[in-house]
């Protein structure tokens, strides 16, 4: 059983982006260059939103906070620095908390990165997605090579020593040569973490609707295969199926979403996890916010609040909630971490875990539930197979 209430973090979402990437099916709204974003105005939202979640907190630890977007580098680092005071006035922060800040290299200004590094932010995400203007063309980007390269040297001028690069592949038309060309010079500014995932086509995106020409799939093989062995040789230890790390840089934030554990979610659509103790145990409600920026704006003065709605996470769905999130890393669970989440022992699962071990989807340890190498590739199969009792 769970004795205790896991780690709360912090989501914060900026909705607007320059341009809608054709491919994207995040909560982004394109605004185009140098529009004038409501900036004071989403500002005092996130904060009355936050003010309205506090009591789900209960002055709980916040563990780290994660910007996310849309693009949140359109917003000025003095934005950054009013929302970091007002949230440490408000809860108590960990003392080594992670604050990451997503950021997109067509989108800086000359000495931005210092100041959010200044306003608080100790972690860069920044979404390069390739080195080759070709391919960023054909993904929708508004950036270039070298508008990437660029951004990367101002970060670390700026400062920041906890860097994450963001690499797409499996690009239209992208071969091995050319996705591997991406990894080596990603890894010539020697970044601590690195997020490395093949494109693929969510439904209500652009690419859906008129796919582009992906490749053929020996060559997204071949790009995974390769790509892997090169980077755990440049000592980026994969530990959950697209994150790949320098030892102590795994992305606190991200894992707390694969352990299970709990987080609030403030702005446009944003999502939130919070468990809270009952008569009955333990119970885990999710939530999330209004999703257009327009109508989460006129949230702040609606008697409903800023929650466009919730729903309890029930006993019976709790297998695969977490399995779907713990599965994605490498080391997976031990069998203990599992009972507790879910409630199954292994003797209820039984002959689904040896129908999973025969098919090569999970490791040979009867003390861990983890996925193997083919598992990880196949992990809806994975998913599907150990989520339920046998009956």
């Amino acid at each position: 059983m769970i004795d205790r209430l896991p780690p709360l973090a912090l989501y914060v979402h900026v909705p607007w982006c320059v341009r809608k990437c054709p491919y994207c099916d995040f909560n982004s709204h394109g605004v185009g260059r140098g529009a004038d974003l409501p900036e004071e105005e989403y500002l005092a939202a996130l904060i009355d939103d936050l003010d309205a979640d506090l009591s789900l907190a209960a002055g709980r630890e916040i563990v780290s906070v994660f910007i996310g977007g849309g693009t949140p580098s359109l917003m000025a680092p003095a934005f950054y620095r009013r929302l970091l005071e007002a949230l440490a006035a408000r809860l108590p922060l960990a003392s080594d908390i992670e604050i990451t800040l997503e950021a997109n290299p067509g989108t800086l200004e000359r000495g931005r990165f210092a100041g959010y590094r200044e306003a608080g932010i100790n972690r860069l995400s920044l979404g390069v997605q390739s080195f080759q203007d070709d391919q960023l063309a054909a993904l929708g980007r508004i950036h270039g090579g070298a508008d990437a390269e660029a951004a990367i040297e101002e970060a670390r001028d700026a400062g920041f020593d906890n860097l994450n690069i963001d690499l797409m592949h499996g690009l239209p038309g992208q071969t091995v040569e050319l996705a591997l060309s991406d990894l080596e010079r990603a890894l010539t500014f020697s970044p601590e973490h690195l997020s490395w995932y093949q494109l693929t086509l969510e439904p209500n995106t652009e690419f859906h609707s008129r796919p582009p020409t992906l490749p053929e799939e020996e060559v997204l093989w071949d790009i995974q295969d390769i790509g892997h062995e090169r980077l755990e040789a440049a000592g980026l230890g994969r530990y959950e199926i697209s994150a790949y790390a320098r030892p102590g840089r795994r992305a606190r934030h991200n894992l707390n979403y694969w352990r299970f554990g709990d987080y609030l979610g403030i702005g446009a659509g944003a999502h939130g996890k919070l468990s809270t103790w009952t008569d009955n145990g333990l119970a885990i409600e999710r939530r999330w916010k209004a999703r257009q920026p327009e109508a989460y704006l006129r949230r702040r003065r609606d008697p409903r609040g800023f929650v466009a709605g919730r729903a309890a996470v029930e006993p019976d769905e709790l297998p695969l909630e977490f399995a779907m999130n713990a599965l994605r890393l490498v080391d997976g669970v031990s069998m203990a971490t599992w009972r507790a989440h879910t409630g199954y022992t292994p003797e209820v699962m039984a002959s689904r875990l040896v129908q999973a071990r025969e098919k090569g989807l999970l490791v040979e340890d009867p003390g861990r539930l983890q996925a193997s190498p083919r598992g990880l590739l196949f992990l809806n199969e994975l998913l599907a197979l150990i989520s339920e009792a046998d009956t």
